[in-house]
């Protein structure tokens, strides 16, 4: 089919209806914020927002994100690099080490550091445990960008007289601008949103401060004026990485040369490399995983018996919300790949931004809008496995639409010349070509959601435990031994979807 013509097609009518009516529900959290602060007004709001208490909150909050994005940018990239680019001994094991943190859900990891230094909290405990916890979240795009590269860049660089320093600098950091950008907004958007490890340190910030009042005011409108500047937050953290990123593109057309990277000799400063690498995963494995370990020896069967009930309805949250999140993103990942256009742009921006707000404003949203308008949904499995839905769609969407646009339509052109219908041919082609993306995006959206804390706290029906939960119950009582099972099952679970971030990283060469 020419270009032009495909260039023509339009989606089809049901298709965009569904897609839009996802769309709309996906916007319930700004919609939330917005008629927050209208049915506040600004001397309601004003009081609320312009007092002492919110400055604080304001400066941590800030705090830790000027100084937490930089430290996991200089994290990740820094090991990327030193993975791929230099003669790093033993670089293969330092490759997964670099991405491990990710297992560790970062409250564990709090729960891990307080653990071994009752002492840590406040500012300095919160970046130590944040960024030790989110720098893979730079660290895999980084990586997959290096892997992408064109070396013949680096040859041409280095005939002109650079050393390897130089090289990275001038050549390789600026291609390398892009993951710096997406990885620290996603680090960023994180650290607004975390509430278990900041509040298992004792340093507040707004998310901490917006789950006090919530439980104290049942939503009220201290909790609503709180998610309003937090939304605003999250929303100029997205106005900052959208301006510096502005219109950068960096591809290449063809292949380009096939020859592996020249790797930077270390020489003398391998030992003082290896040593820092060493001691970073130290810090963010090591650590928090023998304090684990060092509280399961302490555990009795009773705090052993509630874990397989927790187990159960965390499986059955998480695979609920994988499912839900599919249905979700299909039509709009179809949309995107087949239809591209304004309206694909539309629809898929309006699933991003809903899906950058916080897990506390989401709750607050589904909160809001069951009690007013679906009264018998509030605190029900189908709320949390919306507000699952909500908070991890990218994760389903960025899967999908990836397999979606691998898929040639001829496929289902030649089925359809054999005499099967559009929807057989649908069916029977292209659905067991789009399994293996189908799952890669469930997988991570479960994972996601069997890990996820604030909004299953705020939503989930009376007698609901998860592990997340239990283990917050547990560890927020101060009862160490009991909450380190829920620690160790929440690590198991994380592997796999780490394991298949890491190894799509890995086959970006190939590629």
């Amino acid at each position: 089919m020419p270009a032009g013509v495909a260039d023509r097609k339009r989606p089809p009518v049901g298709l965009v209806v569904f897609a839009v009516l996802f769309a709309a529900a996906a916007l319930i959290p700004v919609g939330y914020v917005i008629q927050a602060a209208f049915a506040m007004g600004w001397q309601q709001l004003a009081d609320l927002v312009f007092r002492p208490r919110v400055g604080e909150l304001l400066t941590n909050t800030v705090l830790l994100v000027v100084l937490g994005v930089p430290c996991a940018v200089v994290l990740g990239v820094g090991g990327a690099w030193l993975v791929e680019r230099t003669t790093l001994p033993a670089r293969r094991l330092f490759a997964v080490l670099l991405v491990m943190p990710l297992t560790i859900p970062a409250f564990v990891a709090s729960y891990g550091w307080a653990s071994a230094i009752p002492s840590i909290n406040g500012l300095g405990g919160g970046l130590l445990v944040a960024t030790l916890a989110y720098y893979p979240l730079v660290y895999l795009p980084a990586l997959a960008s290096l892997r992408g590269l064109d070396p013949a860049l680096e040859e041409s660089a280095r005939s002109l007289g650079m050393n390897g320093w130089q090289v990275f600098l001038r050549v390789i950091l600026p291609q390398l601008r892009l993951a710096m950008l997406g990885g620290g907004l996603v680090v960023a958007l994180h650290l607004l949103a975390e509430y278990g490890a900041f509040a298992f340190l004792r340093f507040e910030t707004f998310t901490t401060a917006i789950v006090v009042a919530y439980q104290a005011g049942f939503a009220g409108p201290n909790a609503a004026a709180l998610g309003v500047v937090l939304a605003m937050l999250c929303f100029v953290v997205l106005v900052i990485e959208a301006a510096a990123r502005g219109r950068l593109r960096y591809s290449r057309v063809g292949s380009g040369t096939q020859l592996p990277a020249p790797r930077v000799e270390l020489g003398r400063a391998a030992p003082f490399v290896v040593g820092a690498l060493l001691v970073l995963a130290t810090a963010a494995v090591a650590v928090p995983l023998a304090n684990v370990g060092r509280w399961l020896f302490a555990t009795d069967a009773a705090d052993w018996q509630p874990l397989l009930n927790a187990t159960w309805q965390t499986v059955v949250l998480s695979v609920g919300g994988a499912v839900a999140a599919l249905v979700v993103a299909l039509p709009i990942a179809w949309i995107a790949a087949r239809y591209p256009g304004r309206t694909a742009r539309t629809l898929e921006g309006a699933y991003y931004v809903a899906s950058s707000l916080p897990a506390i404003i989401v709750a607050l949203a589904l909160v809001t809008f069951t009690l007013r308008v679906v009264p018998a949904m509030y605190q029900t499995v189908a709320t949390v496995i919306a507000a699952y839905v909500l908070i991890f769609l990218p994760r389903a969407l960025v899967s999908v639409r990836a397999g979606v646009a691998q898929i040639p339509e001829g496929f289902e052109e030649a089925a359809r010349s054999l005499g099967v219908s559009p929807f057989m041919a649908k069916l029977r082609v292209t659905a067991p070509l789009l399994l293996p993306s189908l799952a890669a995006g469930a997988a991570l959206v479960a994972l996601g959601a069997a890990n996820e804390l604030t909004a299953t706290l705020l939503l989930a029906p009376t007698g609901t435990r998860t592990v997340a939960t239990g283990f917050w119950a547990a560890a927020s009582a101060i009862d160490y031994a009991a909450a380190a099972p829920y620690a160790l099952t929440l690590v198991l679970l994380s592997v796999p979807a780490v394991a298949l971030m890491f190894a799509q990283v890995k086959a970006r060469r190939s590629r």
